[in-house]
């Protein structure tokens, strides 16, 4: 939820990291606000447009400054009105009209549901009926995920973009929020794994986004410190993340460019054996670079 440094976004650029850009929220709304927010999200727009990282635009967020969206039609207009605004500027990309719920007009469907229960993930997400049922009766943060008949004629993609919130607190005197708490390590990879696990048996949930990465504030679920040091062993929150590996992923190079480059592709594109394994060498060892190498 902020528009971030140009900075930020070239070297998302350069380093392939793929991201998406959310406006900030009014507080409230008003003439003044539609007329704010719709300018300075244009104007964000212009700028960043031309940024390959960002590949999905999103106007407002679990409907921040649109009160009452259900019963308010002018709230679902703004929130109309600026998804159908960012698609003329930006034809190309997807559009999230309002992530998370009481979504009016959205090219991709996403849910933020922070059940601390493995099982109710399977529940509401594990296959496309229940994922259906879900989106049309079940409210999972208190609100009805989208205003309006379902675009069944066109399916839209279903993600999961807000989920767990453990808030880790090994201390009882420390203060902190989060949708569920455990006080140790171990009870920290147990739970995360746990939802982990279930969302990666989803069949029908197309993508998904932990919140959070880091702790912000007062909020102390992230999988990092507001420090950036992690909580748990990262080679098992690495693992729980990944979900169990495909045979076409267990057969990939296992020391690959840390840029993505496979040998494949990089034999595709005339590079020669010699000269892919001259560029594979520095990472394909744990000891420590030296010489020409390490640069």
């Amino acid at each position: 939820q902020k528009i971030e440094d140009p900075r930020y976004l070239y070297w998302c650029d350069r380093l392939g990291l793929l991201v998406w850009e959310e406006m900030p929220s009014a507080y409230a709304f008003s003439s003044r606000a539609v007329e704010g927010v719709t300018a300075e999200w244009v104007e964000a727009i212009a700028r960043d447009r031309s940024h390959p990282c960002i590949v999905t635009w999103v106007p407002f967020n679990e409907s921040w400054g649109l009160p009452d969206l259900p019963r308010s039609p002018q709230t679902r207009a703004f929130s109309q009105a600026l998804y159908h605004l960012t698609k003329a500027l930006d034809p190309t990309r997807p559009v999230i009209g309002n992530d998370g719920w009481e979504q009016v007009e959205t090219d991709l469907l996403t849910v933020h549901d922070y059940t601390d229960e493995a099982e109710v993930i399977l529940e509401r997400y594990g296959t496309a009926a229940t994922t259906l049922q879900t989106l049309r009766l079940l409210r999972p943060g208190g609100r009805r995920l989208f205003l309006g008949p379902l675009p069944l004629s066109q399916p839209r993609p279903v993600l999961l973009t807000e989920f767990g919130g453990i808030a880790y607190l090994p201390g009882a005197e420390e203060e902190g929020w989060g949708y569920s708490r455990v006080r140790n390590e171990e009870g920290f990879i147990q739970l995360y794994s746990a939802l982990l696990e279930a969302i990666h048996a989803c069949e029908n949930l197309a993508g998904f986004c932990y919140t959070q990465l880091t702790d912000t504030y007062q909020e102390v679920n992230g999988i990092l410190t507001a420090d950036r040091k992690f909580k748990a062993d990262p080679d098992l929150i690495a693992s729980a993340t990944r979900g169990p590996r495909s045979a076409q992923e267990q057969n990939r190079d296992p020391h690959p460019h840390p840029f993505g480059y496979s040998r494949g592709w990089l034999k595709k594109h005339g590079v020669n054996d010699q000269a892919v394994q001259d560029l594979l060498l520095p990472f394909a060892s744990d000891e420590p670079m030296s010489g020409t190498n390490q640069e």
